[in-house]
């Protein structure tokens, strides 16, 4: 891959740029699983750094970043994939997804390294996997909004469009990088350079539309979310339901219950019982969910003298910070505060005396 430099700017440079931007805004994004944030965020990321290391060894003759540069699209593919997929599985099955998918670059590397005395047939690999993921987002978008159990009621559909506009951006750069893998094999990349610079161009635009229009997307999602949701009568009719068994058999207490688990118990689709619940009360699931934990954590902390810690595990929080700051978020103070006031007054008047004496 020896050949001359890009045009006077590295235009991968600017596309790291844009990246690094869009990095931060998935980051920021309500997505209603952090994971996925997360996950948005380091395609971003690992989209910024590899063009850097584009820029740096076409643009600047940096050749000493060839094996890192050759390797890291290996792990786009699963990260964009991973972003979406994460919205769609049970929370329990995430991390075992996560690892199998994120697992086979760092295997494909290593038998490479290994095995193989030439870098350069790992381009056909990075292709295969390309369009791998391309099968794997389409299949994943033909299962519609709905698919998405994971992410907030509102975003959804956002979401759906974005995943097709995803498959787009992945067999675009599909192209681009079998393009440049072909004129490896057939011309030793004499035009590696020209194809990098101008088949970035479109990629630019691409990524700045995208930076400009997605937090306008999800805000417009964010004002329509905070209007007063139009309900049905089937709604209200499904969170009746979903209420008596919350009740009688405390779900909520199960720090890994799903929309799928509760819509199962009710034989309705999961995404009908999100909705009832986002159209009649205004919120999603998680939140939903947290109002009985936070009922039964207030009762226990007026009813018992076991601690803090331990009633936000027997109300179903995993980590006591969320307890903590969904607590004084809802009752407006801290939970030993609450527990301090109620049992201040529950004391009766004649504490500590003879209620005859006191005649």
């Amino acid at each position: 891959m020896d050949s001359p430099g890009l045009i006077s700017f590295p235009l991968p440079l600017a596309t790291a740029l844009l990246c690094g931007v869009l990095t931060m805004l998935a980051w920021r994004l309500d997505l209603g699983f952090r994971l996925a944030n997360m996950l948005f965020s380091a395609f971003f990321g690992l989209g910024a750094f590899s063009s850097l290391l584009v820029g740096l060894r076409f643009g600047y003759g940096i050749e000493e970043l060839i094996p890192l540069q050759r390797t890291l699209p290996l792990f786009l593919g699963p990260l964009l994939y991973l972003s979406f997929a994460s919205l769609a599985l049970e929370r329990h099955d995430v991390a075992k997804i996560v690892l199998m998918h994120l697992a086979a670059p760092f295997i494909l590397i290593g038998l490479y390294l290994l095995l193989a005395s030439d870098l350069r047939s790992l381009d056909w690999v990075i292709s295969a996997s390309y369009s791998y993921y391309c099968v794997a987002l389409f299949l994943l978008w033909r299962k519609g909004p709905d698919a998405l159990i994971q992410a907030r009621v509102d975003v959804t559909q956002t979401l759906s469009n974005w995943l097709l506009r995803s498959i787009g951006f992945l067999v675009f750069v599909l192209v681009l990088d079998s393009a440049i893998a072909i004129d490896f094999a057939v011309n030793k990349g004499a035009n590696a350079s020209i194809l990098i610079s101008y088949g970035t161009v479109p990629l630019i635009l691409l990524l700045l539309a995208t930076s400009i229009t997605l937090p306008l997307m999800f805000s417009k999602v964010n004002a329509a979310s905070n209007s007063t949701p139009v309900a049905s009568t089937e709604d209200a009719e499904v969170v009746d339901r979903l209420q008596v068994l919350m009740d009688e058999q405390q779900l909520f207490l199960d720090p890994n219950i799903t929309v799928q688990r509760l819509a199962k118990r009710l034989s309705l689709p999961a995404r009908a019982v999100s909705s009832a619940v986002n159209r009649t009360q205004g919120t999603n699931m998680s939140q939903y969910v947290n109002e009985f934990r936070l009922a039964h954590a207030a009762r226990l902390l007026t009813d018992t003298d076991e601690s803090v810690a331990k009633i936000a595990t027997q109300s179903g929080f995993i980590a006591r910070s969320n307890f903590y700051r969904a607590f004084q978020r809802v009752y407006g103070q801290s939970p030993i505060e609450y527990r301090t006031l109620r049992k201040s007054t529950q004391k009766s008047p004649f504490d500590g005396q003879n209620p005859l004496d006191a005649r």
